[in-house]
């Protein structure tokens, strides 16, 4: 990239004419200027694309962009503003997109993606975090107020907001990763790794994970393997369906006791049943007896899939070796892990989490604790030595048998659980519902949010007076949630239920490098 250099003191107007005419004219990279008008020095600031690792520049009185606007003629003015939104838009992409600085590695750039938080001294990264909270709180407020509701405290927020909850335990804290196989910075498409890019820009580059600070060794040295014996292999990976080949994603499971899960997806294309069969056996040798034994897999599955995500229910997962579960402790109960139930992925920032959501809900013996989206039963199996009774409700029919375990193995007998979709279990629940006990619901829903049936079914239930909604993007669909559960009563939407009022909200860092918290929340009513 060429540079231009400037000597001497320039006004806002003539370095601002330069870059329009450089970024209009030239087609290079442009590096914006501005001019500070208390000490006279033209001061750099890198490119858009460059802003993950910006160097901060030594004037501290650098004027606005704002300021350089505001001096330029109509169009040039036009111009420049159109270049800053084009920027801005760039930015975006560029950071979805995992681009670094030039120069920067491939390693830098998937951990620029994956953990984006990398380079920050944990600490700050928590000070990120509770901003980001911050933020969505104050949006809430203002979502609110727009309905009429006047929830704003200090801070503009519509509630008090705790400092983020630290994770105990900072690297390598996962304990399930999802591995692609995709080209590698090489070409070489029997590459096991995640991706940096996009598949809308079409420049997805498979990247190797040993270096990311998230990921424990153990599940590093499976993709190693795993990437071993497709490279052996007489078959093609599949990359994109329709172009054939078959070798797919790789999912990695551990606990705390040494237990390691490991689940293999595969596109059979048109192979035959003797061909598959074929294939099975190589790769249960390759982990038994060959490279692969170092792994010490508990248990090794296959599933046969020709969908972007299959069920166990569409696709069944195939036990090739060992065990069909693997084991997990969370607050001395021991939990059943299925390939496909959902776990939290912090088992040690579960215990925290799980902890305090046993003290919000402040529930006693003669409570009823309503679990919704349970899971393998982790909350409320965890809470109920101090409840009355728990129900739980999830749609993944494995989880529901492993909960049902769970509760049968650790000897706890206060508990039933539902299997199906929450919003066709919960509103034939509720609308029955003749307990006098107080009735508290706990919800943990995947990104997507609750159903809206199941929002109604809640606002509608006048037993629940206190709700703890758990989320991992609250800045989501969750709002949408927020916003059902805490507007008036309409008739049309059929919410005739008194509105809830949030009343604390407590950020848990269960994903640390990454931008992405935990954030309980609170309501009552």
């Amino acid at each position: 990239m060429g540079v231009f250099k400037v000597s001497g003191v320039l006004s806002a107007a003539e370095l601002a004419t330069i870059v329009v005419f450089f970024s209009s004219r030239l087609q290079v990279r442009v590096w914006r200027w501005v001019c500070c008008a208390a000490c006279r020095r033209a001061a750099p600031l890198l490119p858009a694309m460059a802003l993950s690792c910006v160097l901060r520049p030594t004037c501290r009185h650098l004027c606005s962009s704002s300021a350089l606007l505001s001096s330029l003629p109509g169009r040039d003015r036009s111009l420049l503003a159109e270049k800053k939104a084009a920027a801005k838009w760039k930015r975006k992409e560029k950071s979805r997109e995992g681009c670094s600085l030039p120069g920067s590695s491939w390693e830098e750039r998937l951990a620029n993606v994956v953990t984006p938080l990398w380079r920050l001294p944990y600490q700050e990264q928590l000070l990120v975090k509770y901003e980001s909270q911050r933020k969505v709180l104050q949006t809430l407020a203002s979502r609110l107020e727009e309905l009429g509701i006047g929830v704003q405290k200090a801070g503009g927020l519509c509630c008090p907001l705790q400092p983020v909850v630290p994770s105990p335990i900072i690297s390598g804290y996962r304990n399930k990763s999802t591995f692609s196989v995709n080209r590698g910075p090489d070409g070489n498409p029997k590459t096991v790794g995640m991706y940096v890019g996009t598949g809308r820009a079409r420049n997805i580059v498979c990247v190797k994970a040993s270096h990311l600070e998230n990921i424990p060794p153990k599940h590093k040295q499976v993709a190693q393997c795993y990437e071993e014996f497709i490279r052996c292999s007489s078959l093609d990976p599949c990359i994109l369906f329709h172009e054939g080949g078959h070798w797919r994603e790789l999912v990695v499971r551990t606990t705390s006791h040494g237990h390691t899960m490991a689940v293999i997806t595969f596109h059979p294309q048109e192979l035959g049943q003797e061909a598959l069969a074929t294939q099975k056996t190589l790769l249960k040798e390759f982990f038994t007896c060959g490279p692969g034994a170092v792994c010490a897999l508990t248990s090794l599955y296959f599933q046969e899939s020709t969908m972007t995500r299959c069920s166990h229910e569409q696709s069944p997962f195939q036990l090739l070796h060992g065990e069909p579960h693997i084991f997990e402790e969370v607050l001395s109960l021991k939990f059943r892990i299925s390939p496909d139930v959902f776990f939290q992925v912090n088992t040690g920032g579960a215990e925290v989490l799980y902890r305090a959501v046993g003290e919000l809900c402040e529930a006693d013996r003669d409570t009823v604790l309503l679990d919704i989206c349970c899971g393998t039963g982790t909350i409320g199996l965890s809470l109920a030595h101090q409840v009355s009774k728990i129900i739980g409700i999830e749609v993944v029919e494995k989880a529901v048998e492993d909960a049902r375990w769970n509760a049968a193995f650790n000897g706890i007998s206060n508990c039933e659980f539902h299997s199906g979709k929450a919003e066709a279990v919960l509103p034939q629940l509720l609308s029955s519902w003749e307990d006098a006990r107080p009735l508290v619901a706990v919800v943990n829903p995947s990104r997507a949010g609750l159903h809206y049936r199941v929002v109604r079914a809640i606002r509608n239930c006048k037993s629940i007076r206190r709700l703890l909604y758990i989320s991992c993007k609250p800045e989501g669909e969750a709002m949408r949630n927020f916003l059902e559960l805490c507007c008036p009563p309409d008739p049309g939407k059929k919410l005739a239920g008194e509105p809830f009022t949030p009343v604390l909200a407590m950020p848990f860092d269960m994903f640390p490098h990454t931008v992405h918290c935990e954030l309980v929340l609170l309501f009552t009513r």
